[in-house]
């Protein structure tokens, strides 16, 4: 299931068959890599020393690549202090492999035994000399505190609606027309979200303002809102100290019942009926959508006047998913009553009314579930954008999270069902569908796969029952399962010279790598074991700048970042080199089997200089590049940055 995230493929390739500019040439970001002396040249040899850019924590392993343009056959390294003392040395061992033409060899530098907070450089003495950027050796706190805050900071600056947070990037809220929205029929479409005609209304207006826009785009969708708000609930639950009120810098409470207000908007639990998207990335000639034009989100309400040709710019469509009291996709039912059975766990004292509704939200839901779905699943429109095809994943992680709500007390009147167990059997039942399924293990966290929280939870659902008899997978079962993601990862990473456990040539790279770290974290966590724990610390590194490109491939994280992001807001209100303001936390789609391009009028040139410079560092059928055109590789999304505060905080516990 590498085939990844066509809501940042296929959701650009319109602005560009629109016509709205012709297709250019590709161009990349030049960073400052003079900031960062990583590389030597001799006799027109080079080297590169790739790092994790927010450092290491003090009693985790750690370890650095040489890349090389030449064998370093006896060469050695050394571990200097700021002082240039050298505190570690070791000799280069064999070479892991190779990354490309121009960079046969990789190698393992590593320092484990430094262990001593400061900061660093490693230093290659050898055929080809090279020398690091400096980094940090800290406790976890220390380097990753800011991180989680940066996480925070992203999804603040991704709010629509009345209820925007101020900031450098955004000073003005956007599109209140959507709390007068009309409902829709969803039109039939291409694979571009193209449709002919007009869209049929169903003369029902609803409140769909608020939420987060799903990327670098303004479109709102069920489908990845759901997703995040589950990641982003959980976290806030299991680490108060670092993702709840315990934290004084990035507590994510407020930012879940955000995005949880917006999913109450496209549910009317009354009517039992589900709205599932807010806006149209492509339209037809009679009508300009999402993605055909380049703006700030505050001059929609207004845009184009009463032109007609923007009709769905200033008042954007809902559409529907069903008729009211019909089955919902699996996929969709499975978390939005995660969601919302989270949202009874997590505001029930603070906010009872809220919580409860959302409860009964969760079991009605719950019960809409279609558990034989035909293809293809409802996600948004069209299907193309995200094309989710696993959905008994999604069903176990909803029936878990309505197990911990219904068994921690306080229940609201009417509810269909109060007895835990029936939602513990049911999560039971649908992991065992899982493991035994066409797509078991096929793919490990991420949007598309949420069986390794899923598990985790029911492991834990499991444990807090006392561990009852007759369900259909059982504790063993569900370890097993993770262990075979993991294992596979483990797998990958033999593969790769810069030993990262998901392929860096396919969609949705960066957090394919964030959600193994939060996998490996809870296998070790249940187990009562570092089985995976060094490899869950290289994978996070990986993201953050140990690659064949030396990029964190999140948004301030480290040194050298994304600075050309396909993002309207980071584009227009932000800088285009890095320095304040950027849209920091946000994690990009990271290297990819292919880049694009395309401008669409309005878009600001960057990087400025047209330099393309990632790639030279391009290899194993994998490109990477920082360009506002690329959205392949440099689009963000609220999906792809969900893990990535979780697996920061796994890094903080003892």
């Amino acid at each position: 299931m590498n085939l990844r995230r066509f809501t940042h493929g296929w959701r650009h390739t319109s602005l560009f068959l629109a016509g709205i500019a012709a297709i250019v040439a590709t161009i990349v970001s030049l960073l400052a890599f003079a900031l960062i002396p990583s590389h030597a040249h001799a006799a027109g040899s080079t080297a590169f020393i790739r790092i994790n850019q927010m450092g290491y924590a003090t009693s985790a392993s750690k370890r650095a690549y040489l890349m090389a343009s030449a064998a370093e056959t006896g060469a050695t390294y050394a571990v200097k202090n700021a002082s240039g003392t050298t505190v570690a040395s070791g000799t280069v061992g064999a070479s892991l492999g190779s990354w490309s033409s121009a960079y046969p060899d990789v190698y393992a530098l590593d320092f484990d035994a430094v262990t001593t907070a400061g900061s660093y450089t490693v230093v290659v003495s050898g055929p080809i000399a090279a020398t690091s950027a400096s980094f940090q050796v800290n406790t976890a706190s220390a380097l990753y505190t800011s991180a989680l805050a940066n996480a925070l900071s992203f999804y603040q600056n991704e709010r629509d609606g009345a209820n925007y947070i101020p900031s450098p990037l955004r000073t003005a809220p956007g599109h209140l027309n959507d709390s007068t929205a009309m409902t829709y029929l969803t039109p039939a479409m291409n694979n571009n979200g193209r449709f002919s005609g007009d869209l049929t209304p169903l003369g029902v207006q609803i409140d769909a303002s608020g939420g987060w826009w799903d990327a670098g785009d303004y479109l709102k969708f069920v489908e990845t809102t759901s997703y995040t708000v589950a990641i982003m609930g959980m976290g806030v639950r299991d680490f108060p100290t670092q993702l709840g009120a315990g934290s004084t810098g990035s507590n994510f409470t407020a930012e879940t019942k955000f995005g949880l207000t917006f999913l109450s908007h496209m549910w009317n639990d009354t009517s039992q009926t589900l709205y599932y998207q807010v806006g149209i990335g492509n339209g037809n000639a009679k009508t300009i959508s999402d993605h055909d034009i380049w703006r700030l989100p505050q001059v929609d309400d207004t845009y184009g006047g009463t032109d007609p040709l923007y009709r769905y710019i200033r008042n954007r469509p809902v559409f529907r998913a069903a008729a009211p009291g019909s089955l919902i996709s699996p996929n969709l039912a499975g978390r939005l009553a995660a969601d919302f059975a989270l949202c009874f766990q997590l505001y029930k004292t603070s906010d009872p009314t809220f919580a409860n509704a959302c409860l009964l939200s969760a079991e009605h839901i719950f019960a809409l579930a279609n558990t034989a779905p035909s293809s293809p699943l409802l996600t948004v429109a069209p299907y193309s954008f995200y094309p989710e095809t696993e959905w008994r994943d999604d069903l176990e992680l909803g029936a878990s999270e309505l197990y911990f709500a219904v068994a921690s007390g306080g229940l609201p009147a009417g509810l269909p069902h109060t007895d835990p167990l029936f939602y513990l059997q049911a999560a039971a039942h649908w992991a065992h569908a899982y493991i035994t399924g066409p797509n078991d293990a096929a793919d490990t966290l991420n949007l598309y796969d949420v069986s390794g929280s899923a598990h985790y939870e029911l492991y834990r659902a499991i444990a807090q029952a006392g561990n009852p008899s007759g369900l259909e997978a059982s504790q063993a079962d569900l370890l097993a399962d993770m262990k075979k993601q993991l294992d596979g990862a483990v797998t990958q990473s033999g593969k790769d010279p810069f030993g990262f456990g998901f392929t860096w040539a396919a969609f949705d790279t960066t957090t394919h790598g964030t959600g193994l770290v939060v996998m490996a974290s809870e296998y070790d966590h249940l187990t009562n074991s570092s089985t995976y724990a060094s490899y869950g610390v290289r994978w996070l590194a990986n993201v953050l700048g140990t690659n064949a490109w030396g990029v964190s491939l999140i948004v301030g994280d480290g040194a050298v970042f994304p600075h050309c992001m396909q993002h309207q807001v980071a584009n227009l209100a932000g800088s285009l080199d890095g320095s304040p303001p950027v849209l920091a936390g946000a994690a990009v789609e990271g290297p990819n089997s292919t880049t694009s391009r395309g401008l669409v009028s309005g878009m600001l040139t960057c990087p400025v200089n047209g330099i393309d410079t990632y790639a030279q560092f391009n290899g194993s059928s994998a490109t990477y590049q920082d360009n506002v055109q690329s959205w392949s590789t440099d689009e963000p999304a609220i999906d792809l940055t969900a893990t990535s505060p979780l697996a920061f905080a796994w890094q903080l516990q003892p």
